[in-house]
């Protein structure tokens, strides 16, 4: 079978990892990112190296985006060098980005118009996943589309769900997210009150890994924080954007989501207080001012 030639717009944290799998998995694969620098170390492993969106995409079989939010990704796709301009019928464009529904349905419909296909692939897994090329991909769109790409997928995760017609990745993430915010809050919140009052971090820690609070945030993101390791995995600027996202979807749907309004608040907090660029966890920082001391140990960083 011959090999499909990629194009891969969108080099952060994320992509960049996912890039280099497709690569290594030995796909063709040309990229754009709008800092020209992050694309070198790509360059070396193999990809070509486009100037424009646009460019990256001409003659494609395949268009993976992994942009970072609702107005950069109208950019890529809308904008005076954008995807949608020469975009050929029989293309196949994979959003993995998280965005608003409605526009990964928008945007579903304006590739379906041009004779191309579209799938909305958010992922979940963070940083360490997309370098293991284990992401769990949530898509939305027709099945024989995700079946013919299965080989991209398995290039860069270990699972792919289909959760229904095209938004419904989209939907799944934010709801999805909405969880991992408000459990990343929880383990802060947990984390203070008993070292607050005396209980050993660590101790605490193993208890919640093996106790009924246990979650996949207390196994990621646990030792990170009594570490005082708040190096970059998923930023809390990111997270507070899918937080508010998720706040969008749940008051159009009507569904109360008082948890999320809370998560909300707290990642706000924390980014309001400079944190934005450090890891998601940092939103304990904002309880470790409050009890003055830092989980692990030590005075908290008070302003």
């Amino acid at each position: 079978m011959e090999m499909k030639h990629i194009g891969f717009i969108g080099l952060g944290t994320m992509g960049a990892p996912m890039a280099s799998n497709l690569l290594r998995s030995g796909f063709e694969v040309t990229v754009y990112n709008r800092t020209a620098e992050k694309c070198k170390p790509l360059e070396q492993e193999g990809a070509k190296i486009a100037v424009t969106p646009q460019a990256a995409a001409e003659g494609k079989d395949v268009i993976i985006t992994m942009i970072s939010n609702d107005d950069s990704i109208r950019e890529v796709f809308y904008g005076d060098h954008g995807i949608l301009a020469t975009l050929q019928p029989g293309t196949t464009v994979i959003d993995s980005s998280t965005i608003s529904p409605g526009l990964a349905k928008e945007i579903a419909a304006e590739v379906e118009a041009r004779g191309g296909s579209f799938l909305d692939a958010p992922v979940t897994g963070s940083k360490p996943a997309a370098i293991d090329g284990t992401l769990v991909f949530m898509v939305g769109g027709h099945a024989e589309v995700i079946e013919k790409h299965r080989d991209l997928f398995d290039s860069m995760g270990r699972l792919l769900l289909h959760m229904g017609a095209n938004g419904s990745g989209a939907v799944a993430k934010l709801a999805h997210n909405a969880m991992v915010g408000i459990h990343n809050v929880a383990l802060a919140e947990g984390f203070s009150i008993a070292v607050k009052s005396g209980v050993p971090a660590d101790k605490f820690l193993e208890l919640v890994k093996n106790g009924s609070a246990g979650s996949k945030q207390a196994e990621l993101k646990g030792q990170k924080i009594i570490d005082n390791d708040f190096s970059n995995q998923f930023s809390l600027a990111l997270m507070l954007k899918d937080l508010k996202l998720a706040s969008s979807l749940s008051d159009s749907t009507g569904v109360p989501s008082p948890m999320l309004g809370v998560a909300k608040s707290m990642f706000q907090a924390g980014f309001n207080h400079g944190y934005g660029d450090e890891d998601l966890s940092a939103v304990v920082k904002s309880y470790e001012d409050w009890i003055g001391r830092k989980i692990g140990g030590g005075p908290a960083d008070t302003e």
